[in-house]
């Protein structure tokens, strides 16, 4: 054989393997999208591929091919001067046409290819929903900027790649071929050729200028994000006098080749040049440091209005609740006892320390693994509960190398095994969370009950899996043997036949599917098994949270939640979050942990984006008053999207220009120390009951610091349950009274000296000490500040909670159990507390005549300790004199009113009652030498 021939074999057989990989990967996912039920998907999607490439790839080969075509037949080979012996290399006049016809076909389909990627801008501009919006400088509906105007510019952006591309290989062919020039003079047809084709470019650049008008509703020119005085009076008027100087440049070249003027010619490119120069670049920072700069906020007014309100509406923020909330008085047993739920459901363990802890003690086997740690609520025989939950996945790669073989890794170990679950708040005497669901078979101690733990899809990292097969899997450990089982679910594809396994082969670009004798005719394959890559391949338009959760149904089966968002980053006048400057949480997608049925739920009806691509793909969306009940009541405010919307609001909370122009109320999220250094609280689901509020619920909420302070200012809440679900309020403080943040806490924690000493000691005897996160929790007209503390051996992985710290804000107790911390916190002992929970009556308020014993702890005044157990023990009932008590309440009354003297920077009335307080205290010291 030759060797021309057997190159053209090899380039044959490459194409044909190439080819072949690629119509397995259609085929792949053509199966794949008909078990999730959604054929109509995949097929408009290619569809939508197929015309816009063809279209592409017509319209490219008629263009380039053409013009490419008419420039070889204009430039014939004898033009080629003295090559001599060079000249019997070079191909013939018939072979450079078939070369160059190749050459225009080749190259057609690489832009038909990039045609065809504009597929999701073409659907969403053919099934454009409006949103009733029009902008406030062009007067067009903003589903112009969100789905026409992407197209357009795929559109300007893929001809101007046309015009350019098909420019330069024919200014090639005519140099390469001696065409342009014969005996140094100009070739009169050459020229006009490609002065057509600089024509061509120029109503280019022409679409390109009007099309970039509406971009400047996207400009960060000015002080704000969108149109600012420049653009308008500058940029907007130099872009409509380049659209005229493109289109007059175009017209000049054209009768300069026809006149055959060379002055006439170069004056066209000379004339757009000099527009481009003086109208993009000179004029508008003319204007800019002569006009604005000097007079900025009464010219910018007008478009900070238009910034405020649109990012406002982009981000949603038009319907935060605006709430005040004055902190006039500490709180008391009186307080806890009215909010027994909020303090039942205070969260002890920080989600880092607590996975940690997961799997020390649940994760049974190295094969086993606890990706993340979610929070939700349930209804635990007859009481709503805050809780915590992970799942046990199969984790490969944690497979032992030995026995890490094919068969292993996708037929025996196919899948993860139950979960744990613990109250936030329970901890059992060894400092461990107590468990309400455990081990291998799930035990459970409550009415929640897992009757399929088996969990074929999760958050781990998982390669495909082959079940139905002739061999057992493995289902779960028993002792020094295995429990199997057998896969009868309905999830996967079919791959028995010989002619799927060779797809499935290729693609997977695995030889052992079709080697492998397991299979039969009832075998499947489960792709795509990760919730975050599943879903996008389902969906890869929408934006989803980085923390799906996992959901125990009310039948026992596991399911998978996870929120997604439509967005979109050409909201026109809306402030960039990232590379988004829109964001709605319309859509809830579920995916069955056994299964894998994979629904989007569109919850949000009225969102033009949604419904724009409920339009596109009629079959993908289910409406979500079909959401089960057993999947909505655990539903929850997402904190991404929550994220971006506080930080949005914390700068556009902000309505008056001038304000919002000096950056007077600018607020950021507060601070905290954790794990050694300082970064932003991160928002954090709350079970309690919001001030005002009838009963508990669940909120997702994060506390607000004026910039760069750490003061508290205001604090976001949204919330989470039933018709509620989805208001926000905003809780604001007076500016003139001082509420510690969570830095300033945290610093005074640090302060205290036994506080500090026992960190010490112990972090001296070999111990890991772990602070969790420090939450506020706002109870009754008071805050309640929360940090638990785990020790950790430096040896282990093991965090047990040994302390948890609280304050109100004046006093600090660290105690072992939040009962007791409780109890130190308001006076009294644990017992004391528990008994005016449930009367709801009222102990001595912390601060007033009280001392600290050596636990660090609040001991009210008159109090003794016990000397065997060194708890605090409280003064029997009615020990006091009528007038030893009122004089009590009148010390409280005057320390109360120091306090809001204190806080609102009144010196003299703080010192006044101080005065009040020491007249007082001086009685009670005299009355107790008397007796």
């Amino acid at each position: 054989m030759s060797p021309n021939r057997l190159i053209v074999l090899i380039v044959v057989a490459i194409a044909v393997i190439g080819g072949f990989n690629n119509l397995s990967g259609l085929f792949v996912d053509a199966l794949w999208f008909g078990e999730l039920g959604q054929s109509a998907v995949f097929w408009t999607v290619l569809r939508t591929k197929v015309v816009l490439g063809a279209i592409g790839f017509l319209i490219a080969l008629l263009y380039f091919g053409g013009n490419l075509l008419y420039a070889n037949r204009r430039s014939p080979l004898r033009q080629f001067p003295g090559f001599g012996e060079l000249a019997r290399a070079l191909p013939t006049q018939s072979q450079l046409t078939t070369l160059l016809t190749v050459a225009a076909v080749v190259a057609s389909g690489f832009l038909g290819a990039a045609a065809a990627t504009g597929w999701l801008p073409f659907l969403t501009c053919q099934n454009q929903v409006p949103f009733g919006v029009n902008d406030p400088l062009f007067g067009r509906d903003v589903a112009f900027y969100l789905f026409s105007l992407p197209f357009l510019e795929f559109l300007r952006s893929w001809l101007l790649g046309l015009f350019g591309f098909t420019l330069v290989a024919c200014t090639t062919v005519y140099l390469l071929k001696g065409g342009l020039f014969l005996e140094g003079r100009l070739m009169l047809r050459p020229a006009r050729h490609l002065v057509f084709l600089i024509a061509a470019f120029g109503i280019g650049l022409a679409f390109h200028f009007w099309l970039a008008g509406f971009g400047l509703l996207q400009s960060a020119r000015g002080v704000t994000h969108g149109a600012s005085y420049t653009d308008v009076h500058a940029q907007l008027p130099a872009y409509r006098i380049l659209i005229g100087a493109s289109l007059v440049a175009s017209a000049v070249i054209v009768a300069g080749a026809f006149r055959k003027s060379l002055p006439l010619l170069a004056s066209g490119p000379v004339l757009l040049v000099l527009a481009t120069i003086i109208g993009s670049a000179i004029y508008p920072k003319v204007l800019q440091k002569i006009v604005v700069e000097p007079n900025e906020l009464e010219k910018e007014t007008p478009y900070i209005k238009h910034n405020i309100e649109l990012t406002r509406l982009a981000y949603d923020l038009q319907d935060i609740q605006t709430e005040s909330l004055v902190p006039d008085r500490l709180l008391d047993a009186s307080d806890l006892a009215g909010n027994e739920a909020t303090l039942r459901n205070i969260r002890l363990w920080d989600w880092r320390p607590l996975r940690s802890t997961y799997a020390q003690i649940q994760e049974i086997r190295l094969y086993y693994n606890f990706v993340d740690v979610d929070v939700d609520r349930y209804w635990i025989d007859g009481t709503y509960r805050q809780v915590m939950l992970s799942a046990r996945e199969m984790s490969p790669s944690q497979i032992p190398a030995e026995a890490r073989t094919w068969v292993n890794q996708h037929l025996k170990y196919t899948h993860g095994y139950g979960l744990c679950l613990s109250p936030v708040d329970r901890v059992t005497p060894e400092g461990l969370p107590e468990l309400l669901i455990r081990d291998i078979p799930p035990t459970s101690a409550t009415n929640l009950q897992v009757t399929r733990p088996a969990i074929y899809y999760g958050e781990e990292q998982l390669d495909y899996a082959l079940v139905g097969t002739t061999t057992d899997e493995f289902d779960y450990p028993i002792g020094e043997s295995n429990a199997s089982t057998r896969y009868d679910g309905e999830g996967g594809i079919r791959i028995g036949s010989w002619w799927r396994r060779l797809l499935f082969a290729s693609h997977l670009a695995d030889s052992k599917l079709l080697l492998t004798g397991y299979l039969s005719g009832e075998s499947r394959i489960l792709l795509h098994r990760r919730i975050q890559d599943r879903l996008p391949k389902l969906a890869s338009f929408l934006r989803y949270d980085r923390d799906p959760y996992l959901v125990i149904r009310d039948d026992g089966t596991l399911v998978w939640v996870q929120d997604a968002y439509t967005v979109s980053n050409r909201f026109p006048y809306s402030e960039p979050f990232g590379s988004i400057n829109y964001i709605r949480n319309s859509v809830k997608a579920t995916v069955d942990a056994y299964d894998g049925t994979t629904k989007l739920y569109a919850v949000d009806p009225d969102d033009p984006v949604l419904r724009t691509y409920r339009n596109a793909f009629p079959t993908l969306f289910t409406d979500g008053s079909e959401l089960p009940e057993t999947i909505r009541r655990h539903l929850r405010f997402p904190e991404d999207g929550f994220s971006v919307q506080a930080h949005v609001y914390a700068k556009y909370h902000m309505t008056d220009p001038e304000t919002f122009y000096n950056r007077e109320d600018l607020w950021e999220f507060a601070n905290e120390s954790y794990g050694g250094r300082e970064a932003p609280v991160e928002p954090y689901y709350v079970v309690m009951r919001l001030p005002g509020g009838d009963e508990a619920e669940m909120i997702l909420m994060v506390p607000f610091t004026p910039s760069n302070k750490d003061n508290m200012i205001a604090w976001l809440a949204a919330r989470c349950d039933g018709d509620r679900y989805g208001e926000r309020l905003v809780f604001n403080f007076p500016k003139q009274t001082l509420v510690y943040g969570p830095r300033q806490i945290e610093a005074r924690i640090d302060q205290d000296p036994v506080i500090s000493q026992a960190l010490t000691l112990w972090s001296q005897s070999g111990s890991q000490v772990i602070r969790g996160n420090l939450l506020v929790i706002p109870i009754a007209q008071g805050l309640l500040y929360v940090e638990p503390l785990y020790l950790q051996a430096e040896q282990g992985e093991l965090p047990e909670l040994k302390r948890v710290i609280l304050s109100n804000g004046d006093d600090i107790v660290m105690e072992e159990t939040l009962d007791e911390a409780l109890a130190s916190l308001v006076g009294g002992t644990p017992t004391d507390w528990n008994a005016a929970a449930r009367t709801g009556t009222a102990s001595t308020a912390p601060g007033l005549g009280s001392e600290t014993n050596g636990a660090g702890t609040s001991t009210p005044a008159g109090a003794g300790t016990d000397a065997s157990t060194g708890r605090v023990r409280a003064l029997p009932p009615g020990s006091l004199s009528p007038e030893v008590t009122n004089r009590i309440e009148a010390a409280r009354s005057a320390f109360a009113e120091g306090q809001r003297a204190l806080r609102s920077g009144d010196w003299a009335a703080y010192g006044a009652a101080q005065r009040r307080l020491q007249e007082i205290l001086d009685e009670l010291s005299a009355a107790s030498q008397t007796r």
